[in-house]
């Protein structure tokens, strides 16, 4: 079994209040939800309304399908024009 994981820390530009912020994190959060099969929550800075850090996980098999995921989520995320990904940090235990 292959666990792959990876934290993103965001900056969220259209971002003017907490309110702002966690409908931009619930949606993002909620497309990817949709799209991939993948466990993904807002884990960091949650009462700092520019930045965020979403951390999600998948497990499989392999080492390049767990790769693969990751990436494609990282992509996905990096074609938000609402936020900028600042660091990431990404694991295959």
């Amino acid at each position: 079994m292959i666990v792959g994981v990876c934290a993103l820390k965001l900056k969220l530009y259209s971002s003017n209040s907490l309110k702002e912020k966690r409908h931009i994190t619930k949606s993002i959060i909620g497309r990817i939800q949709s799209r991939f099969n993948v466990s993904i929550a807002e884990i960091g800075l949650n009462d700092n309304w520019q930045t965020s850090i979403i951390g999600f996980s998948c497990v499989t098999n392999d080492t390049k399908h767990a790769n693969q995921i990751i990436s494609n989520v990282i992509k996905f995320i990096d074609g938000d024009s609402r936020v900028e990904i600042i660091d990431y940090d990404i694991e295959i235990m």
